[in-house]
């Protein structure tokens, strides 16, 4: 079977990179003990045991020998919603072809996961670690003793064990899922507000519309984001997948599928007052490969990929109907979206390499990236819908704006990120907002100079804001600095913007934050907002507690080190799930995807000690608001209880992954002076604080997996799926107890061996 998947995997060409050696997980037995325990939720017994040729029994023994409780069942459907952290899970430990047996998947598969779910290749590092494959065979008698200790450490640090959760995984679907109480739905006045659009809290970014059972908006989610204020949910749309592909129909097999399901959505939106946008980031590339007998049709090259080049008259031809077929099919669309200079390789300007092409070198960007926008809007046009057209100035160079703004067709509405290029100042440090933020409140100079020539030109103006989370803490459902979320809006207000995206993929969990942001965007005061949506989620006598706590929080974001380097490589997301390393891994972070142990890409324009004393400040700021909602909820009685403690674990997680961003980088820049050969009391200095961080970090490792087996929207992502599980918390503090219990004792040693004096000669 491996030699078959093999030879599938040369003819298909998964990306491997670099391909450096897997990193050692030294705290773990083998790697056969790393395999079953990092998979023990999140993968069927009969799936583990297949990819390693063993009975599912002998699985579960090696589970159980390193004291695991389970496993847990794992669902059809939640199997089918959590390949990404599975992928991640076993990147570090599996070879592809038996990664393509756990996943029971096709080289085609996950070769196009990889491609083209929100680039899941670029998040686990551009390569694919080199791993030797894992074959079952029964621990030998080291093995078995140090499978022993490993149980013993989770009873000590686990005294109510590790393996089962009384939450399970994905659990929040369920219940977001269901129609609202009335306890939670705000049953709000109907008004004929502007558009105000969010992404699904769950939806599987990849392809959402091919099975109809893994619904990304539910009636009853549909409902709860209503009641929060939303009128608009998007999705991600590939157009060969939407429409018949015409130089290669098999790519796009099941694409009336998608457009019928699409059309359902659509429908059932409606009822609930609620739009359909489509997200399009337009033409996909394709393998240099693909060319072969059609390099006429080729652009720009990028790695093993080339641009389809819209210079070209049958690729214009081929937006320009694919838009119309898809709105032909799918009349009631509310819009569309485009990304034309960024994210994936589509036009020859996209990545502003457009030299390259023997045809656009002869254009300008502008020129290219207007037309792109308008052969969509020409395709809406001839079909006779009403589908707004929003193009999205992502990624345009400053020069290009003002001329492909003009030349945009007047039916067009012009989107910015409000907060982009607003000058800060973290610590000392002065920077500029160059990603989302929630932290640094909009609208800056660029979406105010960008939306008044689109205003000028006789186009809407729609403005991008993260209402609920950004990467400042993606693994949150939602970051509760509600004063911040109500002054943006409150100033998107005053500027006039005609609609409002709430949020990229993170950010559409049905919370406080939007339901505020829907109030104040509608004309509510910030302060009357925010106080009635604490008093109707939270109680009128808890009301004021909420409130403060609030601000406690929108304050201690004021200290977050921001910067786009910080928000996509830092370990933030994913906390103390974060393994330390006692020497350099030599691996760099990931854009939001796995830190490692690289400082310097994790702290972006900051000096490593203002990058830890800022995180340091902000987890202080979330402790004390955590603090206060935690005294609230076990004050509380009856219906407030519940509503007070799911606020109280958004908050507590939170002041956890700050602190532990703190603790790591504490720890990189500790470890790296002692490698440096410190001595006397400077080298024990050292070692006395990598013990303090270990112990710290084990300490939020196990806080933060008492909070998670209880809530499943904690660690949760739509286009990440999990960045922690339970597991690797555990597993965390496996790493941190075999760092202090073998690492530091040798570097002790060797310290004591530095200081002995030479034996002097009589």
């Amino acid at each position: 079977m491996l030699q078959f998947l093999a030879t599938l995997l040369i003819a298909i060409e998964l990306p491997a990179g670099a391909a450096p050696p897997a990193l050692p997980l030294e705290h773990f037995p083998s790697r056969l003990h790393a395999f079953v325990w990092r998979n023990w939720q999140i993968t069927p017994l009969e799936r583990m045991a297949a990819t390693v040729d063993a009975e599912p029994e002998e699985i579960a023994a090696l589970g159980h020998s390193l004291g695991l409780a389970g496993p847990p069942p794992v669902s059809d459907k939640q199997w089918r919603r959590s390949h990404i952290t599975v992928i991640r899970a076993n990147w570090h430990l599996l070879p592809y072809e038996q990664l393509l047996t756990l996943l029971d998947w096709s080289p085609e598969q996950l070769a196009y996961t990889l491609q083209e779910d929100d680039f899941l290749f670029v998040k686990l590092g551009r390569l694919k670690p080199a791993c030797e494959p894992i074959n079952f065979a029964p621990p030998d008698e080291e093995a078995s003793a140090r499978a022993a200790r490993v149980a013993e450490t989770l009873r000590e640090v686990f005294p109510s064990g590790v393996g089962a959760t009384e939450e399970p995984l994905f659990h929040f679907v369920e219940e977001l899922s269901t129609a609202p109480t009335s306890l939670e739905s705000s049953s709000p006045e109907e008004k004929n507000s502007s558009p105000r659009f969010c992404y699904s809290y769950f939806a599987l970014y990849g392809d959402p519309l091919v099975d109809r059972s893994l619904d990304p908006y539910p009636d009853g989610y549909l409902a709860r984001l209503r009641a929060a204020g939303v009128n608009g949910i998007w999705l991600q749309g590939v157009l060969f997948k939407l429409t018949r592909f015409p130089w290669d129909p098999t790519l796009s097999e099941g694409y009336e599928t998608r457009l019928r399901n699409l059309n359902a959505l659509i429908a059932r939106a409606k009822r609930h007052g609620i739009g359909v946008y489509l997200y399009l980031n337009e033409p996909r590339s394709m393998p240099v490969a693909w060319f072969a007998g059609r390099e006429e049709l080729q652009g720009v090259v990028e790695g093993d990929y080339a641009a389809l080049c819209t210079s070209h008259p049958d690729v214009q031809r081929y937006l320009r109907e694919g838009a119309a077929a898809i709105v032909r099919a799918a009349p009631d669309l509310a819009g569309m979206f485009t990304i034309t200079a960024s994210e994936n390789l589509t036009n020859c300007w996209s990545h502003h390499h457009g030299a390259g092409c023997p045809r656009c070198t002869k254009r300008q960007p502008t020129e290219v990236i207007a037309e792109v926008n308008a052969l969509l809007a020409e395709g809406i046009r001839s079909a006779g819908a009403k589908t707004q057209l929003i193009a999205w100035d992502w990624g345009w160079q400053e020069a290009w704006a003002p001329a492909a703004i003009s030349k945009l067709p007047k039916e067009a509405a012009l989107m910015s990120v409000s907060e982009w290029s607003l000058p800060i100042n973290r610590g000392g440090i002065a920077t500029t907002v160059g990603e989302y933020s929630i932290s640094a409140v909009g609208p800056g100079p660029r979406a105010t100079a960008h939306w008044r020539i689109a205003q000028d030109a006789g186009l809407k103006a729609f403005a991008k804001i993260q209402a609920g989370t950004t990467w400042e803490l993606g693994s949150a459902p939602y970051l509760p600095a509600l004063n911040k979320v109500a002054e943006h809006a409150e100033r998107l207000r005053a500027v006039g913007v005609d609609g409002v995206m709430l949020g990229w993929s993170l950010g559409g969990y049905p919370s406080p934050n939007l339901e505020v942001a829907g109030l104040v965007l509608d004309g509510e005061p910030a302060e009357v907002a925010l106080k009635s949506v604490a008093r109707r989620r939270y109680g009128e006598r808890y009301a004021p507690k909420i409130l403060a706590a609030w601000r406690e929080f929108s304050a201690a974001l004021d200290e977050y080190p921001y910067h786009v380097g910080v928000v996509y490589t830092s370990p933030h997301q994913v906390g103390p799930a974060n393994l330390l390393w006692p020497t350099p891994t030599g691996y760099k972070a990931t854009m939001v995807g796995i830190p490692y142990d690289d400082l310097d890409s994790w702290r972006g324009v900051y000096p490593p000690e203002v990058f830890a004393e800022q995180f340091g400040k902000v987890a202080d700021g979330f402790d004390r608001g955590a603090a206060s909602l935690r005294a609230a909820a076990d004050a509380a009685r009856g219906d407030c209880r519940e509503p007070l403690l799911d606020e109280w674990r958004v908050a507590e997680a939170a002041a956890i992954q700050f602190r532990s961003a703190a603790n790591q980088a504490r720890f990189v820049m500790a470890r790296d002076r002692l490698a440096t050969g410190p001595s006397g009391a400077d080298a024990d200095a050292c070692l006395d604080e990598l013990a303090t961080l270990l112990n710290a970090e084990t300490e939020l490792a196990r806080r933060l997996y008492q909070l998670q087996i209880r809530d499943s929207r904690l660690g949760f992502e739509a286009t990440n799926h999990y960045f922690y599980t339970p597991m690797d918390l555990a597993e965390k503090a496996l790493n941190c107890r075999y760092l202090l219990d073998q690492w530091l004792p040798r570097e002790r040693a060797k310290l004591a061996d530095d200081k002995v004096e030479p034996a002097t000669a009589p």
